[in-house]
Protein backbone atom coordinates (compact mmCIF):
# COMPACT_ATOMS: atom_id res chain seq x y z
CA UNK A 1 0.00 0.00 0.00
CA UNK A 2 1.60 3.41 -0.91
CA UNK A 3 2.66 6.00 1.53
CA UNK A 4 0.02 8.47 2.87
CA UNK A 5 3.06 10.91 2.79
CA UNK A 6 2.06 14.17 0.75
CA UNK A 7 3.21 17.51 0.76
CA UNK A 8 0.04 19.10 2.60
CA UNK A 9 -0.57 20.82 5.97
CA UNK A 10 -4.07 20.39 7.25
CA UNK A 11 -5.27 23.67 8.72
CA UNK A 12 -6.82 24.09 12.31
CA UNK A 13 -10.69 23.09 11.64
CA UNK A 14 -11.99 24.31 15.34
CA UNK A 15 -9.57 27.02 16.61
CA UNK A 16 -11.64 29.92 17.84
CA UNK A 17 -14.84 27.40 18.87
CA UNK A 18 -13.39 24.25 20.57
CA UNK A 19 -10.14 26.11 21.89
CA UNK A 20 -8.22 29.57 21.72
CA UNK A 21 -7.40 30.59 18.35
CA UNK A 22 -4.61 33.11 20.42
CA UNK A 23 -1.51 31.61 20.77
CA UNK A 24 -0.71 33.10 24.14
CA UNK A 25 -4.29 32.06 25.29
CA UNK A 26 -4.18 28.89 24.07
CA UNK A 27 -0.64 27.82 25.87
CA UNK A 28 -2.16 29.44 29.08
CA UNK A 29 -5.25 27.77 28.89
CA UNK A 30 -3.70 24.38 28.35
CA UNK A 31 -0.79 24.94 30.70
CA UNK A 32 -3.12 25.68 33.36
CA UNK A 33 -5.42 22.63 32.95
CA UNK A 34 -2.49 20.33 32.76
CA UNK A 35 -1.06 21.91 36.15
CA UNK A 36 -4.40 21.80 37.82
CA UNK A 37 -4.32 18.07 37.21
CA UNK A 38 -0.79 17.27 38.04
CA UNK A 39 2.03 17.27 38.46
CA UNK A 40 2.00 13.05 38.16
CA UNK A 41 5.11 10.96 38.49
CA UNK A 42 3.91 7.40 37.22
CA UNK A 43 5.27 4.78 34.74
CA UNK A 44 4.52 5.67 30.93
CA UNK A 45 1.22 4.02 29.99
CA UNK A 46 1.15 2.54 26.81
CA UNK A 47 -2.06 4.67 25.80
CA UNK A 48 -4.57 7.10 27.27
CA UNK A 49 -8.42 7.53 26.48
CA UNK A 50 -9.29 10.96 26.30
CA UNK A 51 -12.33 12.87 25.41
CA UNK A 52 -12.50 15.47 22.74
CA UNK A 53 -15.07 18.60 23.49
CA UNK A 54 -14.52 22.09 23.60
CA UNK A 55 -11.91 22.92 26.15
CA UNK A 56 -14.05 25.00 29.03
CA UNK A 57 -16.21 20.99 28.98
CA UNK A 58 -13.87 18.26 28.69
CA UNK A 59 -10.31 19.67 28.91
CA UNK A 60 -10.59 19.64 33.02
CA UNK A 61 -10.89 15.63 32.56
CA UNK A 62 -8.29 15.21 29.11
CA UNK A 63 -5.37 16.83 31.92
CA UNK A 64 -5.65 14.60 33.78
CA UNK A 65 -3.75 12.18 31.04
CA UNK A 66 -1.91 15.16 29.69
CA UNK A 67 -0.54 15.68 33.13
CA UNK A 68 1.00 11.89 32.85
CA UNK A 69 2.37 12.53 29.49
CA UNK A 70 3.53 15.70 30.44
CA UNK A 71 6.23 13.51 32.79
CA UNK A 72 7.73 11.80 30.62
CA UNK A 73 8.57 15.38 27.92
CA UNK A 74 11.76 14.03 26.16
CA UNK A 75 10.31 10.05 25.77
CA UNK A 76 7.51 9.97 24.16
CA UNK A 77 9.00 10.90 20.20
CA UNK A 78 5.37 9.36 18.23
CA UNK A 79 1.58 9.86 19.31
CA UNK A 80 -0.98 7.26 17.35
CA UNK A 81 -4.07 9.35 17.26
CA UNK A 82 -7.24 7.04 16.82
CA UNK A 83 -10.56 8.80 17.23
CA UNK A 84 -14.20 8.99 15.28
CA UNK A 85 -15.36 10.64 12.01
CA UNK A 86 -18.32 12.63 13.38
CA UNK A 87 -18.92 14.35 10.09
CA UNK A 88 -18.28 11.48 7.31
CA UNK A 89 -19.73 8.24 7.07
CA UNK A 90 -16.82 6.22 7.09
CA UNK A 91 -16.57 2.96 6.79
CA UNK A 92 -13.23 1.14 8.22
CA UNK A 93 -9.59 3.34 8.68
CA UNK A 94 -8.48 6.23 7.22
CA UNK A 95 -5.10 8.33 8.15
CA UNK A 96 -4.55 11.38 6.92
CA UNK A 97 -2.82 12.38 3.88
CA UNK A 98 -0.89 15.78 5.39
CA UNK A 99 2.62 15.92 6.75
CA UNK A 100 1.48 18.54 9.22
CA UNK A 101 -1.48 19.81 11.33
CA UNK A 102 -1.53 23.09 11.98
CA UNK A 103 -2.52 24.17 15.32
CA UNK A 104 -2.13 28.02 16.97
CA UNK A 105 1.37 26.61 18.53
CA UNK A 106 2.47 26.20 15.58
CA UNK A 107 2.74 22.63 13.27
CA UNK A 108 2.99 19.09 14.41
CA UNK A 109 4.82 17.14 12.05
CA UNK A 110 2.49 13.98 10.49
CA UNK A 111 4.73 10.42 10.27
CA UNK A 112 3.59 8.60 7.50
CA UNK A 113 1.85 5.25 7.68
CA UNK A 114 1.18 1.65 5.58
CA UNK A 115 -0.96 0.32 7.75
CA UNK A 116 -4.24 2.24 6.51
CA UNK A 117 -4.86 3.67 3.51
CA UNK A 118 -5.42 7.65 3.75
CA UNK A 119 -8.15 10.41 2.70
CA UNK A 120 -8.69 14.20 3.42
CA UNK A 121 -12.74 13.37 3.66
CA UNK A 122 -13.05 12.02 7.47
CA UNK A 123 -10.53 14.74 8.33
CA UNK A 124 -11.23 17.93 6.78
CA UNK A 125 -13.80 19.35 9.79
CA UNK A 126 -12.85 16.46 12.09
CA UNK A 127 -12.20 17.55 15.85
CA UNK A 128 -11.86 14.61 17.64
CA UNK A 129 -8.25 14.40 16.82
CA UNK A 130 -7.34 18.34 16.45
CA UNK A 131 -8.03 19.07 19.99
CA UNK A 132 -6.28 16.75 21.32
CA UNK A 133 -3.12 18.45 19.46
CA UNK A 134 -3.01 21.40 21.48
CA UNK A 135 -2.40 19.26 24.45
CA UNK A 136 0.57 17.39 22.89
CA UNK A 137 2.76 20.26 21.82
CA UNK A 138 2.12 21.97 25.57
CA UNK A 139 2.51 18.41 27.67
CA UNK A 140 5.48 17.02 25.24
CA UNK A 141 7.20 19.82 22.92
CA UNK A 142 7.69 20.64 19.42
CA UNK A 143 9.61 17.59 18.94
CA UNK A 144 6.52 15.10 18.22
CA UNK A 145 5.06 13.45 15.14
CA UNK A 146 1.98 11.78 15.24
CA UNK A 147 -0.52 9.51 13.04
CA UNK A 148 -3.79 10.42 13.17
CA UNK A 149 -6.35 7.79 12.37
CA UNK A 150 -9.62 8.15 11.77
CA UNK A 151 -11.91 4.79 12.79
CA UNK A 152 -15.35 4.33 11.58
CA UNK A 153 -17.92 1.24 11.52
CA UNK A 154 -14.87 -1.57 12.29
CA UNK A 155 -15.28 -5.17 13.48
CA UNK A 156 -13.42 -4.72 16.81
CA UNK A 157 -10.46 -7.12 16.16
CA UNK A 158 -10.02 -5.45 12.86
CA UNK A 159 -9.42 -2.23 14.82
CA UNK A 160 -7.25 -3.82 17.30
CA UNK A 161 -4.59 -5.28 14.90
CA UNK A 162 -4.41 -1.88 13.04
CA UNK A 163 -3.91 -0.27 16.12
CA UNK A 164 -0.88 -3.02 17.23
CA UNK A 165 0.40 -2.50 13.57
CA UNK A 166 0.31 1.49 14.04
CA UNK A 167 2.26 1.35 17.16
CA UNK A 168 4.95 -1.12 15.93
CA UNK A 169 5.39 0.74 12.77
CA UNK A 170 5.56 4.08 14.82
CA UNK A 171 8.57 2.49 17.40
CA UNK A 172 9.03 2.20 21.06
CA UNK A 173 8.57 5.36 22.04
CA UNK A 174 5.29 5.84 20.73
CA UNK A 175 1.71 6.22 22.73
CA UNK A 176 -1.47 5.53 22.15
CA UNK A 177 -4.33 8.33 21.99
CA UNK A 178 -7.82 7.34 21.69
CA UNK A 179 -9.84 10.07 21.31
CA UNK A 180 -14.18 9.39 22.80
CA UNK A 181 -16.67 11.00 24.62
CA UNK A 182 -19.40 9.26 26.14
CA UNK A 183 -23.16 9.38 26.74
CA UNK A 184 -24.74 12.62 25.05
CA UNK A 185 -27.40 14.70 25.91
CA UNK A 186 -29.38 12.84 28.90
CA UNK A 187 -29.84 14.57 31.87
CA UNK A 188 -27.42 14.16 34.92
CA UNK A 189 -28.35 11.23 36.63
CA UNK A 190 -29.00 9.28 33.04
CA UNK A 191 -25.51 10.20 31.84
CA UNK A 192 -24.23 9.11 35.42
CA UNK A 193 -25.49 6.07 35.34
CA UNK A 194 -24.61 5.04 31.60
CA UNK A 195 -21.56 6.41 31.79
CA UNK A 196 -20.68 4.34 34.93
CA UNK A 197 -21.38 1.38 33.16
CA UNK A 198 -19.46 2.21 30.27
CA UNK A 199 -16.46 2.86 32.38
CA UNK A 200 -16.94 -0.60 34.01
CA UNK A 201 -17.23 -2.40 30.74
CA UNK A 202 -13.32 -0.27 29.89
CA UNK A 203 -11.75 -1.13 32.75
CA UNK A 204 -13.08 -4.54 32.38
CA UNK A 205 -12.34 -4.64 28.68
CA UNK A 206 -15.57 -5.90 27.47
CA UNK A 207 -16.05 -3.69 24.21
CA UNK A 208 -18.76 -5.55 23.03
CA UNK A 209 -20.70 -3.98 26.08
CA UNK A 210 -20.01 -0.53 25.06
CA UNK A 211 -23.23 0.54 22.76
CA UNK A 212 -22.60 3.20 19.32
CA UNK A 213 -24.87 5.54 21.46
CA UNK A 214 -22.99 5.47 24.94
CA UNK A 215 -19.34 6.33 23.10
CA UNK A 216 -18.94 8.81 19.91
CA UNK A 217 -15.16 6.93 19.50
CA UNK A 218 -16.84 3.60 19.94
CA UNK A 219 -15.33 1.78 17.09
CA UNK A 220 -11.16 3.38 18.62
CA UNK A 221 -12.62 2.63 21.79
CA UNK A 222 -13.42 -1.03 21.26
CA UNK A 223 -10.23 -1.35 19.44
CA UNK A 224 -8.58 -0.11 21.71
CA UNK A 225 -10.03 -2.47 24.61
CA UNK A 226 -9.50 -5.56 22.57
CA UNK A 227 -5.76 -4.12 21.53
CA UNK A 228 -5.18 -4.22 25.14
CA UNK A 229 -6.83 -7.48 26.29
CA UNK A 230 -4.40 -8.54 23.59
CA UNK A 231 -1.25 -7.01 24.88
CA UNK A 232 -1.83 -7.57 28.72
CA UNK A 233 -2.78 -3.92 29.55
CA UNK A 234 -5.62 -2.60 31.48
CA UNK A 235 -6.79 0.22 31.88
CA UNK A 236 -7.33 2.36 35.03
CA UNK A 237 -10.15 5.49 35.71
CA UNK A 238 -7.88 8.49 35.97
CA UNK A 239 -11.05 10.70 35.35
CA UNK A 240 -15.31 10.78 34.79
CA UNK A 241 -17.05 13.78 34.61
CA UNK A 242 -19.48 14.89 32.37
CA UNK A 243 -20.61 19.00 31.15
CA UNK A 244 -22.70 19.65 34.02
CA UNK A 245 -19.37 19.14 36.19
CA UNK A 246 -17.30 21.76 34.61
CA UNK A 247 -19.59 24.11 31.94
CA UNK A 248 -22.56 23.05 31.17
CA UNK A 249 -26.33 22.80 33.12
CA UNK A 250 -27.25 19.34 34.59
CA UNK A 251 -30.48 19.02 31.99
CA UNK A 252 -28.29 18.28 29.06
CA UNK A 253 -25.01 16.91 29.34
CA UNK A 254 -22.27 14.73 27.60
CA UNK A 255 -20.05 12.33 29.43
CA UNK A 256 -15.58 12.62 29.15
CA UNK A 257 -13.34 9.63 30.55
CA UNK A 258 -9.81 9.72 30.69
CA UNK A 259 -7.95 6.20 31.30
CA UNK A 260 -4.80 5.26 31.46
CA UNK A 261 -4.02 2.20 29.50
CA UNK A 262 -1.34 0.09 31.05
CA UNK A 263 0.80 -3.32 32.42
CA UNK A 264 -0.81 -4.12 35.99
CA UNK A 265 1.71 -4.33 38.71
CA UNK A 266 3.24 -7.35 39.32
Amino acid sequence: MPSTKSETVRPPAVAGRFYPADPGQLRRDVQRLIDAAGPVSEPLAAAYIVPHAGYRYSGPVAAHAYARLAAHRGRVKRVVLVGPSHHYPLRGHAAAPYTAWQTPLGQVRAAATNVVGSSRLPHEAEHSLEVQLPFLQVALGDDIEVTPVACGMSQTPDTARIIAALLEEAGEDAVLVCSTDLSHYHDLATAQRIDAATAEAIKSLRPREIAPQHACGVFALRGTLAWADATGRRPRQLALATSADTAGTPERVVGYPAFAVERPAL
